[in-house]
């Protein structure tokens, strides 16, 4: 494999910082490390890594398919959903089977432009699947669909826990696999994770984020390189949560709230989503004939419509003049709750249109709002993502080597990068990432402001002042600038002194950009 380099494709200037960092060092390293360096440079220089993860039968394959724009994702149970699918663009599209060994096997989409449910494969020998799609959303991120924890299938939890921990199936600069196992692991698993969740967080779920740390090669997941989204949330009964007036998205809202502080600071934010709906509208799948169908149920009489809209077995079994075949297919592509939304559009609007419906749908299902999250969180940050997952990845694979002169070599380089101002945001993002791991003890309200500083990518969310003018913003950022100056000189510990100095860092450099 040859390692790609070309600055061009490189997230920004950590990024350029990093790889030419990269390139410095493998002469004066062994083999084995340099082989390492040039995995590091070839990620690098290849879009940000998105693991889509979760419990089984949380919707995660659903939502890759909302997020990508096209049904590619199987969502039945089957071979292709016990293994790691990567989605990545490409310039025609074709199916990858990798297997352990390293060679592959090509295979086409199925007809319906999905991966075929059955690959006529042994899949205990199959590593992962490498799927290329004509997608522009590909372009900047690469969407890795996993099985799902929690099942009965030994295989696939392995399969997810080494995609969210350590994967082994990283080749080396020349084709060949001269890496070791701890080396491997240093370069290899997915730089930021969108995890699924539905009405409960649960241990493994906490476990699943902890686990996410080897993934992102030593660096604990946390609000810089992780979100969440509440999925299915049209299946939770407004009546269980206090304080949602018997509203199914304010109730479902609330929920992803209260989630948000339980898996708090492992993810930047949990969000609210309907995968089934959002998939239906952006893959094409709800179509005009769907609408009018839709139509259809809209002109049944009150009594009919709301008694078939009470269960969906009463929704596809009662008698009525739309086929219930038809019933069923809608039942398929937007559940209860989307199609009584479809219904209420039409009966507010009788001209309304296939597109203006699919829009609507769109909009009810929060797609747009997890999308937006997704590009503050992780695209807005790729630079410093991948920049400090490399150096991570860069120091792990120099101790992985034994040699304390090459160890003390690389440090001492990466030492020298971090010390140029235009790399602050890496000891930012190391700062907080050891508040998060809670190897630094901070006081909570001081805790809470890292957080803020380190993972906001707007001004005025970082300074904890939304709407602020822009001399109130300096004037605060240079206050804070100095309280965090005085209390790394006086009274911290020498841990939160190291942290400190950084923070005051950010204050000020922030204060010299609004000036």
């Amino acid at each position: 494999m040859t390692a790609t380099t070309d600055q061009g494709r490189l997230a920004g200037p950590l990024s350029v910082s990093v790889a030419n960092l990269c390139r410095r060092l493998q002469p004066q390293v062994s083999a084995r490390t340099a082989a390492g360096f040039a995995e590091v440079l070839r990620r690098l220089g290849a879009p940000l890594q998105v693991a889509v993860a979760g419990r089984i039968k949380s919707g995660k394959s659903t939502l890759v398919n909302a997020l990508i724009g096209r049904r590619v994702a199987p969502t039945d149970v089957g071979e292709c959903t016990r293994l790691v699918t990567r989605f990545q663009y490409g310039t025609v599209d074709r199916i990858e089977v990798v297997f352990a060994g390293g060679h592959k096997q090509v295979l086409p989409f199925a007809p319906d432009g999905s991966i075929p449910a059955e690959l006529g494969v042994d899949i205990s020998k199959v590593s992962h699947i490498e799927a290329y799609l004509t997608s522009a959303v590909l372009q900047d991120m690469t969407v890795i669909d996993t099985p799902g924890l929690g099942s009965l299938d030994a295989a696939s939890v392995s399969r997810t826990e080494q995609l969210l921990g350590a994967a082994q199936a990283v080749e080396s600069a020349d084709g060949g696999d001269e890496l070791d196992e701890t080396s491997r692991n240093a370069v290899a698993g997915a730089e930021a994770v969108l995890y699924v969740v539905t009405q409960g967080v649960r241990a493994d779920d906490q476990q699943a984020l902890a686990a996410f740390t080897a993934a992102t090669a030593s660096r604990e997941a946390g609000p810089v390189n992780a979100i969440a989204v509440l999925n299915k949330a049209d299946t939770i009964p407004p009546e269980s949560v206090e304080g949602s007036g018997g509203d199914v998205w304010r109730a479902a809202s609330i929920l992803a709230e209260k989630q948000g502080l339980l898996l708090k600071p492992r993810v930047a934010d949990v969000l609210p989503v309907i995968g089934l709906i959002a998939e239906s509208a952006e893959s094409g799948n709800f179509t005009s004939a769907d609408a009018d169908a839709v139509s259809e149920l809209a002109a049944l009489d009150d009594a009919t419509r709301e008694t078939m809209l009470m269960a969906a077995d009463i929704f596809t079994s009662w008698d009525c003049e739309v086929p219930a075949g038809t019933r069923l297919r809608l039942l398929e592509k937007l559940d209860l709750y989307g199609i009584r939304r479809a219904i209420d559009a039409i009966r507010a609007d009788e001209t309304i249109t296939a597109g203006a419906l699919r829009r609507l749908l769109l909009a009810a299902s929060g797609l747009d709002a997890v999308r937006a999250r997704l590009n503050t969180v992780f695209a807005a940050r790729a630079d410093g993502i991948k920049a400090a997952a490399a150096l991570a990845s860069v120091t792990a694979l120099a101790h992985a080597s034994g040699d304390p002169a090459e160890r003390q070599r690389v440090h001492d380089a990466i030492e020298v990068l971090l010390a140029k101002p235009e790399a602050h945001q890496l000891r930012l993002l190391e700062a907080l990432t050891l508040v998060v791991a809670g190897a630094v003890d901070m006081p909570e309200d001081l805790a809470e402001e890292v957080l803020r500083v380190g993972s906001n990518a707007d001004i005025d969310e970082q300074l904890g002042l939304p709407g602020a003018s822009r001399p109130e913003l300096a004037a605060h950022a240079l206050e804070r600038a100095g309280w965090w100056r005085s209390f790394a000189s006086f009274g911290a510990t020498p841990a939160q002194s190291r942290v400190a100095h950084v923070v005051h860092r950010a204050y000020f450099l922030i204060w010299q950009q609004l000036r």
